[in-house]
């Protein structure tokens, strides 16, 4: 969302450090081009280990692609952008489908996962962070029927665990008067590369399609991370 109030925010003020026209030209630069690739397999890699790790069946992911103008002092959520001309930011959501019976065991093999990647030799990559602290052993016990809810006993389902700015949140499976589902992608976001790219794969997936075949939708939300820049003077930086 900040990305998003700092793109409108700087098509609006006199202050930006670039032209529509030489945004796109930067945005759209081979050095760009090539940091994009990297950034959207790296988040791309993240969304596939949960499929590969997890009973969690990937259904469906959206790509939302950012790239906003520098601009001067004087924006308070733009301390990060002052000294740039350019800033490419990218983040993915990813959808997955899990059978509601076996949520309490899915959620372990969630956590488990989290675990071995935590062990593993430092510097190693981690791509699951979720693992079995004192929340996620509540809450397995929760959905496995051995202990009450964490959250307390007049509480809605608990149906969120947020780790490292990753956010995974999923379907309620007790049918009561909370009953809540995890929505269908926010449909406002606008594809105009290289200004705002929005990729969805498989094109035509749906949420709902994704319940009716598994049961259950899991939802993983990666954070913006910026993947390319270019400062005022010059020098260009990438993740």
């Amino acid at each position: 969302m900040i990305v998003l109030l700092a793109a409108s925010a700087c098509s609006t003020t006199p202050d930006r450090a670039v032209s529509d026209k030489q945004l796109r030209k930067l945005g759209e630069s081979s050095q760009a081009v090539r940091a994009r690739e990297r950034a959207e397999q790296r988040l791309r890699g993240v969304a596939q280990a949960f499929a590969d790790r997890t009973p969690l069946s990937l259904g469906l992911v959206v790509v939302h692609d950012v790239c906003v103008p520098g601009s001067g002092p004087g924006w308070f959520f733009q301390q990060k952008i002052d000294d740039c001309k350019v800033v490419c930011s990218m983040n993915i959501t990813a959808y997955y489908g899990a059978d509601p019976r076996h949520m309490g065991d899915t959620l372990d093999r969630i956590l488990t996962a989290g675990d071995h990647a935590r062990s593993g030799p430092a510097g190693s990559a981690r791509p699951i962070p979720f693992t079995h602290d004192d929340q996620g052993k509540r809450l397995v016990a929760y959905y496995q029927g051995h202990g009450p809810n964490p959250q307390g006993p007049r509480a809605a389902e608990p149906t969120r665990l947020a780790v490292s700015g990753q956010t995974l949140t999923w379907d309620t499976t007790h049918g009561n008067a909370s009953h809540r589902l995890v929505e269908e992608p926010y449909a406002g976001l606008v594809d105009d590369p290289p200004v705002s790219r929005v990729a969805r794969a498989p094109k035509s997936a749906t949420v709902a399609d994704i319940r009716k075949r598994y049961g259950l939708v899991f939802k993983l939300e990666l954070p913006y991370s910026d993947y390319y820049g270019v400062l005022k003077n010059g020098r260009t930086r990438t993740e």
